[in-house]
């Protein structure tokens, strides 16, 4: 697998299992997220492999939504899914989690696969310039937070 684009990790005191749980359940996103305010899919809990569902996303005045389908679901491991817009291919967001004696490492991952006019739209549709400097800071106030509600904080 390429290397991603932006990868943030923290480490939590809570099981993996635990946190793939919550990780792989979208409608939990929101809660820690700086930029998605919302996930459809048609209820609560992890989500198995070709499962979709729909994300919302805000950016100060800036708002949209996105498609997404999950293309990896192992319990208390990883959890992916890939994300377009109108048919078109954004992104792919992995959370990877490793067990460790206090709990384990949970990294966020994300690649960029926005091609041609879908890339040069991205400051116009979402209000960010460089999306790999807004992710970086974005993602380490999801973890932040995630690891916050986990441990019960």
């Amino acid at each position: 697998m390429e290397l991603p684009d932006v990868s943030v990790s923290v480490r939590v005191a809570a099981p993996a299992e635990v946190v793939w749980a919550a990780v792989a359940d979208p409608t939990r996103i929101a809660s820690w997220s700086p930029e998605n305010t919302d996930a459809n899919a048609g209820g609560v809990g992890p989500l198995p492999v070709g499962a979709a569902f729909d994300g919302s996303n805000r950016n100060g005045r800036f708002r949209w939504s996105t498609s997404c389908v999950v293309v990896e679901s192992t319990p208390g491991a990883a959890f992916a899914f890939d994300v377009s817009y109108l048919g078109m291919a954004v992104a792919r967001w992995r959370y990877a989690i490793t067990a460790t004696a206090e709990g384990c490492l949970v990294e966020e991952q994300w690649w960029d696969r926005r091609r041609g006019v879908l890339k040069s739209l991205g400051l116009v549709g979402t209000g960010v310039r460089d999306r790999v400097a807004h992710n970086t800071q974005t993602m380490r106030q999801t973890l932040a937070v995630m690891r916050a509600d986990l441990e019960g904080r």
